[in-house]
């Protein structure tokens, strides 16, 4: 009987890429896969959906709550949802990169390009989310210390949004390689 070999040992360099981005994606989305499930189970038990709008409906509150952040808070049930499916995608994807599968490639590049659109347009809903203090807030004691915060976290958000989008479309440039293409393509009629 011959010993069948792994496809995965195949390709040196950039199978090793492979195997470990699959690897690491496998470990992250794996542990937000069971986050997401967590949080889903908190937010429908712990906090209904007709509790949510009654808060946002009370006089007063709307009305000094940013758009885009009375939309955040209005849907939450479903960005939690949604949290969940990207991340349970992104693993079975994960798991089929590993596996050397072309749809699993082809579903991890679309998730991180989406990904990095995320990443650009947060920092626009940053800014929509977290306007600017209203100046007679800001002429209180001990306000420009929280301007600062606000400050240092939007160059911190900014950052890591940057970061992680050229880390991504590092990832995507090495998947679209025809090295690695044309491992999937080879590894294609194996099981």
């Amino acid at each position: 009987m011959d010993k069948v070999e792994n496809p995965t040992h195949v390709f040196s360099d950039e199978s090793k890429f492979v195997t470990n981005v699959a690897w690491i994606f496998i470990v992250l989305t794996g542990f937000s896969t069971l986050i997401s499930i967590l949080q889903n189970i908190m937010i429908t038990l712990m906090v209904p959906a007709n509790e949510i709008k009654g808060a946002l409906n009370k006089p007063g509150v709307a009305e000094h709550m940013p758009v885009m952040a009375r939309f955040m808070f209005s849907h939450i049930q479903l960005f939690f949802f949604g949290f969940f499916v990207v991340s349970a995608i992104m693993l079975v994807s994960s798991i089929g990169l590993l596996k050397r599968k072309n749809w699993a490639r082809l579903v991890f590049i679309t998730i991180l390009v989406l990904g990095i659109i995320w990443n650009v347009s947060s920092l626009f809903l940053q800014s929509a989310i977290m306007p600017k203090m209203p100046t007679e807030v800001m002429q209180q004691q001990g306000a420009k210390n929280l301007q600062i915060i606000f400050e240092i976290m939007r160059v911190f958000t900014a950052i890591m949004a940057i970061g992680m989008s050229v880390l991504f479309a590092w990832i995507i440039k090495k998947l679209v390689s025809l090295n690695i293409k044309q491992e999937f393509v080879q590894t294609k009629g194996a099981v």
